[in-house]
Order: structure tokens, then sequence, then C-alpha cells
């Protein structure tokens, strides 16, 4: 096992592309792109770039860490599905890490940590409570410390440094982190009916 692993981590599960590039414990690179939408079109090159400046290729990664949420439902699945991808690609171990284990690295304890959702929601653990989305007011009734994201690049930084701590032991294939169901609704008018051995037109 190489004494400083090189480690690439990355983020779209909020309106960005995040990266970034450790080697050990040292930032070699890190980048963020606000976006909307598009991250589906810009993940891979932004990690391409990425390596090429910093003067790696794929092939000398040891490991992926992935942003699993909680988050925006379609980009946590595309860069769950990059990263999945890239592992099997290039075999090397991907760790999903939580938006909630990203905030409190390396934070002091006790603290809650707060991912911002619609609405004026949020995802939080409080004490006594599991992960859950409620209202935003909440947090006015806590007495511990309330840390919210990171800016998008060190929060990748955070995502990395954790898959450096983990990925030697066989971590299971990342997986989408969800507290919510999708915004999208089933749709409410009936099907329509399939006619078989219709007559030709």
């Amino acid at each position: 096992m190489p004494s400083k692993p090189l480690i690439l981590g990355f983020d779209t599960s909020a309106a960005y592309c995040a990266a970034a590039l450790l080697s050990g414990e040292n930032v070699i690179a890190k980048t963020c792109e606000d976006m909307k939408r598009g991250q589906a079109e810009r993940l891979m090159p932004l990690l391409q770039g990425l390596l090429e400046k910093s003067g790696y290729v794929w092939q000398d990664l040891d490991a992926i860490g992935v942003g699993t949420g909680p988050g925006n439902f379609t980009g946590i699945r595309i860069s769950v599905s990059a990263a999945r991808g890239l592992a099997l690609g290039l075999n090397i171990p991907a760790v999903g890490v939580t938006s909630f284990e990203a905030i409190s690295h390396n934070q002091p304890s006790p603290h809650i940590s707060v991912v911002s959702a619609p609405r004026d929601q949020i995802y939080a653990i409080l004490p006594g409570i599991d992960a859950a989305q409620m209202d935003r007011s909440i947090l006015d009734h806590q007495s511990s410390p309330v840390i919210f994201s990171p800016d998008p690049a060190n929060f990748a930084i955070n995502i990395a440094d954790i898959a450096r701590s983990r990925y030697a032991s066989a971590p299971p294939p990342p997986a989408p982190y969800y507290l919510r169901t999708a915004d999208a609704a089933p749709a409410r008018d009936k099907a329509p009916t399939i006619l078989e051995n219709a007559p030709e037109l």
C-alpha cells in the first residue's frame, strides 16, 4: 500500500460540481463550478482537468470518494453513478461519504450537522432524533453549535480525506443517501390502453 495514497473526491449533491485531489493528507488541487443544471455533462471533464493540471492520470488513483447526500436527487445519482463506474473501470475502491460525515469531519463535538433543503427545510441529525428532513426553525431551540456545509471545494476535500481513511477496509459500493421522496409525483391519469392485434391503418 502506498504511503501517500492518491484520492479523488467529488460531490454534486447541490447546485455545483466540486472536486479535490489528495496525496495522503496533502491537498494537491481543488475546484468547484456553480451550476443548477448540467452536472452530468460537466463532471467528467472537470475531473479530467483536475487530474491533468496536477500531473496525474486516472490510473494513478488509489481510491475515489463521493458525496452520497442527502441533497439534490439528480445530482446525487450523477456523482454516485460516476464513482461506481470509475471504480469498476479502474479496479479501485469507491467510498461513499454522507453530507453529515463530510460536514462533521474534523469538527469539535458536540455539534449539529445541517444540510440545506428546499422550501426553508433542512436535513439534520438532532440529539435523540435520527437523520430527517425538518423545518429550519427547529435550530432555534438547539443548544449545541450548528454547522452547515463548508464551501463546496472544501466539502470535496473532506470527502476525499474520509475516503482516504476508509478505502483500505473494502467498503461497500457507494449508494445514494435520501431522506425524502422524489419531488416528481406519480402520474394521476390512467395509463393508456395498449391494443393487441390492432388493425393496420
